[in-house]
């Protein structure tokens, strides 16, 4: 028999979540009407940005964002949208014109949209990702700014929209500072651009928000979570309600709302269990007055109990491989569903169930597909190698970052860890500054797991200590070891020992080493597929040791582009450590550790 349960439930990550994102971007904006944005856009690079300061360096109140034209033949008007290079949206500028591959800086962008205006309707303009800062501009009027390349935000444009030709402007920086998460020495490329989706959203005044349905944590076969309303009508609240449906559970139950615009509910019934192997998703239809929103959802339960990950209540072993967001079907940064399901078969292909996306999270697109696909995902914010740790702005930004991907994703059944860092130098300051995000996440989401990927093991008398401190904060442990790439020979690492000081589960989170595809010769030779291969061969030795590890996710599934990576003819500013080359062909690694994740999988 289904129940409701309409009492003084509480979910105290969920409340926390509702109270601290309410103003970050809607939940699950492909369910809204939209006027889509993307496409070829004109742009003007701006070097020096003589588009935003005078030549005193103060903001201009005559910047490029106004989009001037002259009213006559004297007027000084120093730049043209209309007759400016064109590029496209979503895309990074760097892979779209030969000048801008090692572009960073300022680049304006600018398109007109035309909408019919409804005085009843809320418009915003949502962004996928824009890297790394963001201006925004409408009709000559600045909207808000946002900062971080890799989530999504929105901004109320409801009263500065027109009916008719709106101008829409946007100041996209990509330079690098210390004070950024990610700071400014990465080993990825930095993607410059609006590098994911543009549209202009349109919703009631009273609309859905944001909302969390997922399994109990506490309560076999129960349904639990709630929904946000804004600008709920507050005359006759007592008689305001979210109608939820899922039908193929037969739940069609009509939600009162509190004072605060929410509705809380548990719901017993007994779905079908995601997982790999059954990737079960269900529509799920949220109504509130004239909004609807519409949603796939899995459910599933992950937990750890000892050194075990427990998926739905029994053990797994993750093999996984880790992946940049580098496009498998054009130069540059991956961002539509096409690039997410080409990637995502490429790891099912491998004999994966598990992957690692690095270091920033990725498109909404790359984790619906890992629904849809039946891959669990790691999902991580950038508090990448040395950030400055004891800067308060610099924690408010990646909790910001945290909050944004957490918002997005909640929902998502294949995210079964959200990871607050990687390869980040122990220190005080660090253990408190990933300690508080750990905390955060926690508040933001309990249903999750926390990791983060460390380097920092001690080595005694050839043994491998995971001993560092954050290891106490984090639920699965993360290790990245690179023996026979930056330490020791390949042949050595088979016979390394590793012990750990914690009682968690431990994933080997990176391991592998470069190897340009077609480069053949002895296993002894750097940059070789044998030597690759050897090192694959040692280090998975050395992982069938380790009794406490519950996963691996192997340094990386494709070469992707890194500026540190200069060498002629071998690198070429690309990282080789793919199992896969830059144009998708199989390197000896790949069948490797695919024959290693068949054994694993009919263990």
């Amino acid at each position: 028999m289904r129940y409701l349960k309409l009492t003084a439930f509480l979910l105290g990550a969920c409340v926390a979540l509702t109270n601290a994102i309410a103003d970050i971007a809607i939940q699950n904006p492909d369910s809204r009407n939209a006027i889509i944005l993307d496409g070829r856009w004109d742009t003007i690079i701006d070097p020096y940005e003589n588009g935003y300061y005078n030549h005193r360096y103060e903001e201009s109140d005559k910047g490029y964002f106004k989009n001037a034209k002259p009213a006559n033949p004297s007027d000084l008007v120093e730049y043209d949208f209309a007759r400016s290079p064109k590029l496209n949206v979503p895309g990074d500028w760097n892979t779209q014109d030969e000048k801008l591959f090692l572009y960073e800086g300022t680049i304006w962008y600018h398109r007109d949209f035309d909408i019919g205006k409804k005085t009843d309707q809320k418009y915003a303009i949502y962004f996928g990702a824009v890297n790394y800062h963001a201006t925004v501009y409408l009709n000559g009027k600045k909207v808000d700014v946002h900062e971080g390349g890799f989530t999504p935000f929105q901004f109320d444009i409801s009263e500065q929209v027109k009916s008719g030709v709106n101008s829409l402007v946007v100041k996209v920086d990509n330079h690098r500072e210390r004070d950024q998460i990610p700071t400014v020495n990465t080993d990825w490329w930095n993607y410059g651009g609006i590098t994911r989706s543009v549209k202009v959203l349109q919703y009631p005044k009273a609309h859905i928000q944001d909302y969390f349905v997922q399994l109990s944590k506490t309560e076999e076969g129960v349904l639990e979570g709630w929904v946000k309303v804004e600008n709920f009508s507050k005359e006759n609240a007592d008689a305001q309600k979210v109608e939820l449906r899922i039908p193929e559970l037969n739940i069609s139950q009509k939600i009162p709302l509190n004072k605060n615009g929410e509705a809380k509910f548990e719901i017993a019934t007994k779905p079908i269990l995601w997982s790999p192997e059954s990737p079960k998703l269900y529509t799920v239809d949220l109504h509130y007055m004239q909004d609807v929103v519409h949603d796939k959802i899995g459910f599933r339960s992950i937990q750890v109990q000892g050194e075990n990950i427990l998926l739905n209540g029994k053990s797994v072993f993750l093999r996984g491989i880790s992946i940049h967001e580098e496009s498998p079907l054009h130069a540059g940064r991956a961002w539509s569903e096409e690039d997410a399901r080409i990637l995502l078969t490429w790891a099912k292909e491998l004999g994966c169930n598990f992957v690692r996306l690095a270091h920033y999270p990725h498109s909404e697109s790359m984790v619906r597909m890992a629904d849809q696909m039946g891959l669990l995902v790691w999902s991580e914010i950038p508090v990448y190698w040395t950030v400055l740790f004891n800067n308060p702005t610099v924690y408010s930004k990646a909790e910001n970052q945290l909050e944004e991907m957490i918002s997005r994703d909640k929902n998502r059944a294949s995210i079964i860890m959200w990871s607050m860092a990687n390869e980040t130098p122990n220190s005080p300051a660090r253990l408190k500054f990933i300690g508080q995000l750990a905390q955060k996440a926690r508040e933001l989401d309990s249903t999750r797991l926390i990791t983060a990927a460390l380097d920092t093991q001690s080595d005694e008398n050839g043994v491998k200590a995971i001993d560092d401190p954050l290891s106490s904060i984090v639920d699965v442990i993360g290790v990245n070891s690179y023996c026979g790439w930056y330490a020791a020979t390949p042949g050595s690492c088979a016979s390394l020992k590793w012990v750990s000081r914690y009682r968690k589960p431990v994933i080997m989170s990176e391991f592998g080493a470069d190897a340009l595809q077609g480069l053949h010769g002895d296993k002894a030779q750097r940059w070789t597929e044998e030597y690759q291969a050897d090192v694959y061969n040692n280090n998975l030795a050395m992982i069938d040791n380790m009794s406490f590890l519950r996963g691996l996710s192997p340094w990386i599934l494709k070469d992707f582009r890194s500026p540190r990576r200069p060498l002629p003819a071998v690198q070429d500013f690309w990282n080789r450590k793919g199992l896969l080359s830059d144009k998708g062909i199989k390197k000896k690694s790949w069948y490797i550790l695919h024959d290693y994740y068949m054994k694993k999988a009919g263990d």
